[in-house]
């Protein structure tokens, strides 16, 4: 049986774990937010800076759980509009011959798994990590998943989520399964 330990939920300015707010903001804009919430938990990855929103969203919900050794965690993320946000970005710098410019910083991040690989880096993870596109959060889904990548031994624990951003909109679901 696999069981949920920490929990954290980005949304509406807010970062909460375990149902404790640990970063709030007045920011309307997901950029400003993200920024402020980087400075004030003092997290320390210069490349964060450089990341697309969805890969920061990520980047700061795994950060509120993951502590210590995570090279055997698996991670398992979903959401719905994959990474959208960034297509529409990359399009408009090659939308016309006047203003032609395909900028390969913001190309990077024309898939939405790019968020879990700057996971996997800042936390030296070397296990399974997937990204499903779904029409909604389904956590049966996902938990069962991961309880198949525990039993096989392939990690030792899963970081879990539905980390959704298209423009302001923006939300993270994020959880960790062991056995």
């Amino acid at each position: 049986m696999i069981t949920k330990t920490d929990i954290c939920t980005i949304e509406n300015s807010k970062i909460i774990v375990n149902n404790e707010i640990v970063f709030e903001s007045q920011s309307e804009f997901f950029s400003d937010f993200a920024k402020e919430a980087y400075k004030s938990l003092q997290l320390n990855y210069p490349k964060f800076h450089k990341m697309d929103n969805l890969s920061k969203l990520a980047f700061l919900a795994a950060e509120m759980i993951l502590k210590g050794d995570q090279s055997r965690t698996a991670l398992v993320f979903a959401n719905k509009s994959s990474s959208l946000d960034t297509d529409y970005k990359y399009q408009e710098s090659i939308n016309t011959q006047d203003h032609y410019f395909p900028s390969p910083a913001v190309f990077v991040y024309t898939l939405p798994n790019i968020c879990l690989g700057e996971i996997s880096i800042k936390h030296s993870m070397q296990t399974e990590n997937v990204f499903f596109i779904l029409d909604e959060f389904d956590e049966n889904f996902i938990n069962t998943y991961s309880e198949q990548l525990l039993h096989s031994g392939k990690a030792d624990k899963v970081l879990c989520g539905w980390v959704e951003l298209y423009r302001e909109s923006y939300m993270a679901f994020v959880y960790l399964l062991t056995l």
